[in-house]
């Protein structure tokens, strides 16, 4: 064995893991990714499986963010026609819509310009023959729709696609596989973890925490205890409900509180969601409450006729930083903390969104690359095509 057995090692199997983990694959590196569960496991199988731009984070100002989601989504539209697909997305307005439509007139127009007015950011307003076409839609004080394009996933699919590409390129996934400790050396790090029944000693030079709602539990098993950050679990909960939708996503605003909530036909059922609801308890804890099921059908309700039945319900985890207010208008920015700002040797990963995970894969890579070895490259993930997995 070598000094050092692992130039990378990645802690958790959820998107993020798994695009660091593809990114330094195809960097050469020799990688090895640890899942405790098994992978997509958490957040990246109980989101709302959209790749989209991120229309709404346009009211917090967060344009560098949409910007990066457009330009990542005709990325992954490239990657994985499997897996990505333009879907059609509609905006109803009221008359008691907060948002006017000369107010969405202007954003969509945003949005295209942020997208570099590609094909796929194109908009347009409907006209009022075409509403008695939208899956039933309530017309009654309907004063307009506006459609435009946006993506939609398989999320867990995505997960197991980027993880496969990664084993490809020669990373080892190990799980379930439970991190115990990491020590720093002086050139990397001891890692002792659990796999099954086996206790397992490695070295790494490098380590990713990419544990999503779990980031903090992995941070205090590193000694030293690197820089990290106070945040909230904030539980997004979806139900499944019984019949379809034949025109496409509509992009609705809860009555209650104005929040975005999108009904969206997924696998022969209607997906909607989501709440922003702070979880206290254990990560893996976490599920729909009866009160989040309510607001969702009151959502629902209020734009439909019809009263379908609910088929399921679950819920995943945002990582947001901790701040008063509401979670609406925190910031979406992935955080990246590091043990040392010139020579990282340690990197956790906070928050993140579907859409751009490879983007951040690759800020990581920079961000280790003043210590990680210069080995042949093997791929660019912008332009390497996602296996179909399944």
């Amino acid at each position: 064995m070598s000094a050092n057995d692992y130039d990378l090692l990645v802690i958790g199997g959820g998107i993020h893991g798994a695009g660091v983990a593809q990114a330094a694959a195809a960097d050469g590196q020799r990688t090895l990714l640890l899942e405790a569960r098994k992978p997509a496991a958490g957040t990246s199988s109980r989101s709302s499986k959209l790749i989209h731009g991120g229309l709404r984070y346009l009211e917090s100002l967060h344009l560098g963010l949409v910007a990066e989601s457009l330009r990542e989504r005709e990325i992954l539209l490239e990657i994985a026609p499997h897996l990505v697909r333009l879907v059609n997305f509609h905006i109803p307005v009221y008359k008691e819509t907060s948002r006017r439509p000369w107010q969405l007139q202007v954003g969509l127009g945003l949005y295209a310009a942020l997208g570099r007015f590609r094909p796929s950011t194109r908009f347009e307003r409907l006209p009022a023959d075409d509403w008695e076409n939208l899956d039933g839609i309530k017309t009654d004080g309907l004063e307009a729709v506006f459609r435009y394009s946006d993506g939609q996933t398989d999320d867990a699919r995505l997960v197991r696609s980027v993880l496969s590409s990664a084993e490809e390129l020669g990373c080892e996934v190990r799980y379930p596989a439970e991190l115990l400790s990491a020590v720093r050396e002086r050139d990397g790090w001891l890692i002792r973890y659990r796999c099954e029944e086996e206790l397992i000693e490695l070295r790494t030079q490098t380590l990713v925490n990419a544990a999503g709602p779990w980031v903090e539990h992995v941070r205090r098993r590193v000694s030293p205890i690197p820089e990290g950050r106070a945040v909230d679990l904030v539980a997004g909960a979806h139900l499944e409900l019984k019949g379809t939708l034949e025109r496409g996503i509509y992009y609705t605003e809860a009555p209650r509180d104005h929040r975005a909530v999108f009904c969206m036909p997924w696998k022969d059922r209607i997906l909607l969601g989501t709440t922003e609801r702070t979880h206290r308890a254990e990560p893996g804890q976490v599920t729909a409450t009866p009160e989040e099921q309510d607001y969702l059908l009151e959502t629902y309700a209020h734009y439909f006729s019809d009263t379908p039945e609910v088929l399921d319900s679950w819920a995943g985890l945002r990582v947001l930083p901790r701040a008063e207010g509401e979670a609406f208008h925190r910031s979406r920015e992935t955080l990246l903390f590091r043990d040392d700002a010139q020579l990282p040797r340690y990197i956790g990963i906070y928050g993140g969104k579907l859409t751009g995970y490879r983007a951040t894969a690759e800020r990581v890579l920079r961000a280790l690359s003043p210590v990680l070895p210069v080995r042949p490259l093997l791929a660019d993930t912008a332009t390497l095509k996602l296996p179909d997995v399944d």
